[in-house]
């Protein structure tokens, strides 16, 4: 039985011509960046490259790109270290309900420091107002924090109008853009934001290598020590090879980033023409119009989330409930929750499917007709 993975939006294969740039860095480039001898020049000079291509896929300059272990740092040295940075100017911290727990989590340990979060709602589409982040802003407001696009369900938020919005607040802004890096075009100008995270692992680059984009003079504090790396901002030998990784990964998909949403925005057509031509209920979740083209989140009436998935894989699909795993039980998604309450069934009847480089409308269609035999078994 054909194994087809569909949990892109988890973590995704490594691309081969990766393997192949990073096998070659780890025989050749193994002087220490910081080294003044001719290996660690050599070693600099792969850095300062692989940095410059990061760096151009966000108009930015290299000297605003730090590179971190991934998303979750990224994300947690933009909070920790503007909230850390600024908080003699005032504690106040605006976020949504929606997003990733890197975020989360690092929102509820500053609260219980003596910083105020505001977890603005959002919509039953998974979208954030405008109006409602303006209202939430006050004179203590250090800094914004709102994704680019959910990882669970595929919205994306107003981060343009936000930003727009922030240029007449003293406010730090920052996105998680971890889902949307390498599939939507940005401009960290045009967004006008001012600290940006992004990850390698969810673009066909290795795990443990991510960035942090900072516009030159944002205030924000280091959180490791040690050398003077990153511009004394993040200390630690840099990983020489993971960042080479992530810069081909980067040139790769930006490449082919028009044919590769056009892929994933049939793959979901493919999904939906299975599930209708089969005459099963279901409901897909998130925006219409403001969506990720990988993430397919939907709600299929009459199953239950845990048994739904572990049939699934026995049927040799791989999709994710996108919710929490905890000691064995599926917890509620926190989005849904946000997008339809507590109480809605669509808690316990949800999966996401979300799409990447090994697939192709074979795969993605068999997919569709095993889920729809497991429906039709489950669902009485």
């Amino acid at each position: 039985m054909t194994t087809i993975y569909l949990d892109y939006a988890a973590t995704t294969p490594m691309l081969k011509e990766v393997i192949v740039e990073m096998n070659a860095a780890m025989e050749t480039v193994y002087g220490n960046a910081s080294s003044i001898h001719t290996a660690g020049r050599e070693a600099r000079k792969a850095l300062d490259a692989a940095r410059a291509i990061l760096a151009q896929q966000l108009d930015a300059t290299a000297n605003e790109i730090i590179l971190t272990s991934g998303g979750t740092e990224a994300d947690n040295m933009a909070i920790f270290g503007v909230a850390y940075a600024r908080q003699h100017e005032g504690k106040h911290i605006i976020t949504t309900e929606i997003e990733h727990h890197a975020v989360l989590h690092a929102c509820e340990k500053l609260e219980r420091q003596g910083f105020n979060v505001t977890y603005l709602p959002v919509d039953e589409t998974g979208r954030v107002a405008v109006s409602d982040v303006e209202k939430a802003l006050t004179d203590e407001t250090i800094l914004v924090t709102i994704m680019y696009g959910n990882n669970e369900v595929g919205t994306l938020q107003p981060i343009a109008e936000i930003g727009k919005l922030l240029k007449q607040h003293s406010a730090t802004f920052h996105t998680d853009a971890v889902q949307a890096f390498g599939l939507e075009k940005i401009n960290v100008e045009q967004l006008q934001v001012d600290l940006l995270s992004a990850s390698s692992h969810k673009i066909g680059g290795p795990k443990g290598i991510g960035l942090l984009y900072a516009r030159a003079g944002t205030k924000m504090d280091s959180l490791i020590y040690g050398g003077s790396q990153e511009k004394k901002r993040r200390a630690g030998t840099e990983n020489i090879p993971a960042v080479i990784g992530f810069a081909k990964a980067t040139q790769l998909v930006v490449e082919t980033q028009q044919q590769t949403r056009q892929a994933y925005n049939r793959y979901k057509e493919l999904l939906i023409e299975e599930f209708t031509k089969a005459n099963i209920e279901f409901t897909v979740n998130g925006h219409s119009e403001y969506m990720l083209p990988h993430i397919f989140n939907v709600t299929l009436p009459g199953t239950d989330v845990e048994s739904f998935l572990v049939n699934l894989d026995m049927a040799g699909v791989f999709v994710s409930s996108g919710s929490a795993c905890t000691a064995g039980s599926i917890d509620p998604s926190h989005v849904l929750v946000a997008m339809y309450g507590k109480d809605s069934a669509t808690l316990r009847s949800s999966i996401r499917f979300s799409f990447g480089h090994d697939l192709n409308d074979e795969l993605v269609r068999e997919a569709g007709k095993r889920t729809v035999n497991i429906v039709k078994r489950l669902v009485k």
